[in-house]
């Protein structure tokens, strides 16, 4: 993952190569040249480029891992205060509890609307298989937090223990 110091590398390499396209540019147009026009064109990509690199550096490349998570996937988002996450099938109470601190960390954003509600609901699903050729979804827990506050230490989370039996047994 790159870190903030690449990224103000990388912006003083685009900006030295933008200020090099400008002097050719000008060089061009003092010169007559035929592609000019074309050079201008470089010239503004590359300041648009820069600036995008700018910005990056302005934003911390910041992410929180919760020990004992296991990868989850996304599985339906609202975009505002509704997710889904989906689990491997065989998850323990702590792993759950772990995973469903990380999805919490990952899924926020400022851009999330918040309507009738101030919390995000993530809720964590697994796919169990009762029958040959059934598959069943089952809810096995909930986290909910801020969706104003990075940093909620006040989540609520829900673990429902009678469907974390359910995979227990089938397992």
């Amino acid at each position: 993952m790159a870190s903030y110091t690449d990224s103000l590398t990388l912006t003083q390499w685009a900006g030295i190569a933008t200020l090099a396209c400008a002097a050719i540019t000008i060089l061009g147009f003092v010169l007559q040249w035929g592609i000019r026009f074309r050079l201008v064109g470089a010239t503004g990509f590359l300041v648009v480029l820069t600036g995008g690199i700018f910005a990056l550096t302005l934003v911390p490349f910041t992410r929180t891992v919760v020990p004992g998570a296991v990868r989850f996937s996304l599985i339906y988002d609202t975009g505002a205060t509704q997710t889904v996450i989906a689990v491997p099938p065989k998850i323990s109470h702590d792993q759950l509890e772990a995973t469903l601190r990380q999805a919490a960390s990952d899924l926020y954003s400022y851009g999330r609307l918040g309507r009738d509600e101030d919390k995000l609901t993530i809720r964590a699903r697994t796919v169990i298989h009762p029958d040959p050729g059934v598959s069943q979804p089952l809810y096995l827990g909930q986290v909910k937090r801020s969706l104003t506050n990075r940093n909620d230490e006040q989540m609520a989370i829900e673990i429902y223990q009678d469907k974390l039996a359910l995979i227990a047994d089938d397992v």
